[in-house]
């Protein structure tokens, strides 16, 4: 793989069905749009879950994720989210990418064919070598310990 230390890239392999591939909106953008692949519209009433197709299948290079997250515009104007944010697509998968989306509005949503639904970000991964220990006090001590959720202020 070669990076270009100004714009960093990886190739990735697509087939889309449609022919509509994923795209990025800007110069600087770290998220390419995902669209929805579907004929018809879908229609999400409040707090309902879909999984919605995308159309492509991709082939994410060994070392890499691509990760799924909202789009902030779709959010904002019509409350619609990603309930398992973000989602990770592994690189050894290489089925058909699909966006579970969530409405959180108070009102019916629709998704339109070929709209924009969510974002791919592609990051690299570092698997972890685990080391057993037999006791938990063999852990290094830090100052914050077994603090969570809010442990370490607002």
């Amino acid at each position: 793989m070669e990076v270009n230390k100004d714009h960093p890239q990886v190739d990735v392999p697509i087939h889309s069905e449609s022919g509509i591939f994923p795209a990025y909106a800007s110069s600087g953008a770290s998220g390419c749009d995902l669209t929805a692949g579907i004929s018809d519209p879908v229609s999400l009433q409040p707090l309902e879950r879909k999984l919605i197709p995308t159309g492509i299948r991709v082939e994410i290079p060994r070392g890499f994720e691509a990760q799924i997250r909202p789009r902030s515009g779709l959010a904002y104007r019509k409350g619609l989210s990603l309930p398992n944010t973000p989602g990770t697509i592994d690189a050894d998968y290489r089925g058909e990418i699909k966006v579970l989306v969530i409405n959180l509005s108070a009102d019916e949503i629709q998704i339109n064919p070929g709209e924009r639904i969510a974002q791919m970000v592609f990051a690299p991964v570092v698997q972890a070598n685990f080391h057993p220990v037999a006791d938990e006090s063999r852990l290094n001590a830090t100052v914050r310990q077994e603090g969570g959720f809010g442990s370490t202020g607002e």
